[in-house]
This record gives C-alpha cells, structure tokens and sequence, in this order.
C-alpha cells in the first residue's frame, strides 16, 4: 500500500501545513502550476515527487518534469496532466489519446476546483486537488491524499486550509 498527497497550483507557495501532510505521505505527486522549483526542490528533500509542468511554469520547471506524467503505481495505471480537462469535457489535445488508452486514474489541475468523480464511459476516476498555493480565485486552499493497494484506490481524503491569504 502506498500514501499519495496530491497536489496542485502551487504557484510558489509552500508552507509548513503542506509539509506536515507530505511528511505523511509515501509519494507526493504535483499536477502543474509549481511556480517556484524550489517547491518541488523542497518536497524533494523529504519525499519522492512525481509531477508534471503547468501552464505559469518556466524552463527551469519544464526541463524537470514532462508535460505528462504516465506511470504505474502498484497495480494502477496513472495519468498526470495540468490542463486535462474533465469526464465529457477533455482537453481536445489529450481527447483521442484517452479514449484509446484510459488510465485507470487520471489527474490534472489547472482550474483551482477540486473534483473528484468517475468516467464510467472510460472506467476511470478523475481527480483534481484542487490549489494549494494562494494565488488564484479559490478561496479554500486544498490537497488530496489518498492510498493505492493493488488495483483499489481507497481511504480518499480532502485536505482544507483556511488560511488563504
């Protein structure tokens, strides 16, 4: 069994209440928006990361870590993009590749919203943290952690923080 914190739209900021949760975890996985490479650099010193580039992130960043993030985790196909869009509403430039070969699990970031819901046309599950960093719309700060044992993803947790400003 594996602890996955999963976050998103960092936008530069990281905190001690982030670290408490990625101190916790197995993995942290990163879906864009990092801002600031010593965000990742940071998580890198106590955890292992798995992330991928967003929208706001420059060369440095890019250099790093892909635009897509394919991978296993135990038994379960995963997918990390920052602009993925949602079940029924794609990214055109992913659409094709999706529907051909769904993951099991599929993450992005990008619109600040948590979402977390199935494609049953797909038979995958979607999920997006939501933002963790302050700079956006959002009001609630948020995180997901959550744990992979084989092929079942279980024990999902929503992580808030108030303190948005």
């Amino acid at each position: 069994m594996i602890k996955i914190l999963l976050l998103s739209d960092t936008h530069s900021y990281i905190d001690d209440d982030i670290l408490k949760y990625v101190k916790e975890a197995d993995e942290v996985w990163h879906a864009g928006d990092i801002g600031d490479i010593e965000v990742t650099d940071t998580i890198k010193k106590l955890k292992p990361i798995k992330a991928v580039f967003g929208n706001i992130d420059n060369a440095t960043i890019r250099s790093e870590f892909p635009e897509n993030n394919r991978f296993m985790c135990e038994d379960v196909d995963v997918w990390i993009t920052h602009i993925g869009g949602y079940p029924k509403a794609y990214n055109p430039l992913i659409r094709e590749i999706i529907k051909k070969n769904p993951p099991k699990l599929f993450i992005c970031g990008h619109s600040h919203i948590l979402k977390v819901m199935p494609d049953k046309s797909l038979n995958l599950l979607h999920m997006n943290p939501g933002a963790a960093g302050k700079h956006g719309f959002h009001k609630v700060r948020t995180m997901l952690r959550f744990t992979i044992d084989g092929t079942k993803i279980d024990n999902l947790e929503v992580i808030e923080f108030n303190n948005r400003y």
